[in-house]
């Protein structure tokens, strides 16, 4: 990949995981050329990757959009992320040290004064929860899930969802990474792994709840 796509891979992806953007918004490459501040031959190397994680579809006429997934599809990804998820936090337990330990405690404080003041702090809960899963897949010393998670846990419905969840979600979230650095400093693979599996699942389940509630706002 050149320098130039390279950096509008960046670009654009990240424009895609913020705020500004909604499943289903139509993009052109002359938009996209804007935003990534390239030529539009990089910014078609850009959009083939994108296309290929699925955070960009195109249309039988060859419309580029965000991608839209129905809720098999986002099933789907949740499957894989507890798949995946699960079986790097058994790594991980198996690789833990005191250091990483620590991190993983201030990283969840961070997160859990994020969601319990007033009015929750999305942002900061999001970069700590990416942080607390980073360093687990971090520890877990595996080359081959650090190529395929990070396309299934950046999904834009990862970053959109945290700001439809209650309150109540969003504190369950960080009792989980508790029982998760619980089983890390057991050193238990099994516990970990199984824990894990029930925070992605949770999650699954509080998105499909939220995502609901929405349709028939």
């Amino acid at each position: 990949m050149t320098r130039a796509s390279d950096r509008a891979y960046r670009k654009i992806r990240s424009f895609i995981l913020s705020d500004d953007v909604h499943p289903g918004m139509q993009l052109t490459e002359e938009r996209l050329a804007e935003i990534s501040g390239v030529s539009r031959t990089p910014v078609r190397d850009a959009v083939q990757r994108l296309e290929n994680e699925m955070l960009l579809v195109r249309s039988a006429s060859k419309r580029l959009s965000v991608a839209d997934w129905s809720h098999d599809e986002i099933d789907e990804i949740f499957s894989l992320r507890a798949m995946l998820e699960s079986h790097a936090a058994e790594r991980a337990a198996q690789r833990m040290d005191d250091e990483n330990l620590a991190r993983l405690r201030a990283i969840n404080v961070t997160l859990t004064e994020a969601v319990n003041r007033p009015e929750a702090d999305i942002a900061t809960f999001l970069e700590a929860n990416r942080q607390f899963h980073g360093l687990i897949l971090d520890r877990a010393r595996s080359p081959r899930l650090s190529q395929l998670l990070p396309s299934l846990v950046e999904q834009p419905v990862v970053r959109r969802t945290a700001a439809q969840y209650s309150r109540d979600d969003l504190i369950q979230s960080g009792i989980d990474h508790e029982e998760l650095i619980a089983a890390f400093a057991a050193g238990d693979s099994k516990w970990a792994r199984a824990v894990m599996t029930s925070h992605i699942r949770r999650a699954f389940h509080s998105f499909s709840s939220a995502t609901s509630r929405i349709a028939k706002d």
